[in-house]
């Protein structure tokens, strides 16, 4: 079967540095991927590449095996890819559930609002009752009334992950989403995250707690400095002397990969 999303050999520098380096990826339909590596291995840059927010300098990036590098970020995130990121900024006067709402107005566009492709009302009533179910299921509810802006760094994360869901994407980039994250809700973030995967949504995922990509992830992918050193199973990642060697410099400290953050 074809892959849904492929990066073919994809480079880019910024300067003197090369952040990648021939870099390659398939990404099959229904996939939960893990996108480690230390920091400044290129994981972001990759994820900025695939979602349009920075070009490539050489290679190519297919959707269903069409080529999407060539497009800006609002047309690749009409074509169903969307993303989230690592500190994601509220306006201070909007209220949670407006936020959601208005992220489902965005994807739509202004045209379709004009055109009133639906009824108003019933526009805005399908609207309300999807970003209310969202913020339900990211346990957002209570302070779904609040400014956005007032968030913590952590709910924030959740809120946008719930804005990029209100779009119904085909492939969802979640950029460390456990970072400011309450401990006590990460395990309901697995299970809320593999509940949008049952729903036909691919998940890549950027993350540095090898616990929460164990528990969630079904194939991991390692960068270290440009290159993919490791594509395995998150079972296999202590195995792998690359790997190791990136994160902790040597085999003799696999036991404290897990604890690697």
């Amino acid at each position: 079967m074809p892959p849904l999303l492929e990066v073919r050999n994809v480079s880019k520098a910024f300067g003197g540095n090369q952040v990648l380096s021939g870099m390659s990826l398939q990404v099959q339909t229904g996939e939960i991927v893990g996108l480690l590596g230390p920091n400044g291995s290129g994981k972001s840059t990759l994820l900025n590449a695939i979602t349009g927010f920075t070009s490539c300098d050489g290679g190519e990036i297919l959707l269903d095996r069409a080529r999407i590098d060539r497009l800006g970020a609002s047309a690749i995130a009409r074509l169903g890819v969307r993303r989230t990121f690592q500190l994601p900024a509220m306006p201070a006067r909007m209220t949670v559930l407006e936020v959601a709402m208005a992220a489902s107005i965005a994807q739509h566009g202004p045209l379709a609002a004009l055109l009133r492709l639906r009824p108003a009302r019933e526009l805005e009533a399908r609207t309300r009752e999807r970003a209310t179910a969202l913020l339900d299921d990211l346990l957002l509810t209570k302070v779904a009334n609040l400014s956005a802006a007032s968030l913590s760094g952590g709910q924030k994360k959740l809120l946008g992950i719930a804005c990029a869901m209100m779009s119904e994407p085909r492939v969802l980039l979640l950029d460390e989403p456990t970072a400011g994250v309450h401990p006590n809700l990460r395990n309901d973030l697995v299970t809320q995250l593999k509940r949008i995967r049952q729903a036909g949504v691919t998940l890549i995922v950027v993350e540095h707690d090898m616990h929460f990509i164990r528990d969630l992830c079904t194939r991991c992918v390692v960068l270290d400095r440009g290159n993919l050193i490791a594509n395995c199973a998150p079972s296999e990642l202590e195995q792998s002397e690359r790997v190791l060697e990136a994160y902790l410099g040597g085999s003799r400290n696999a036991h404290r990969l897990a604890e690697a953050s």
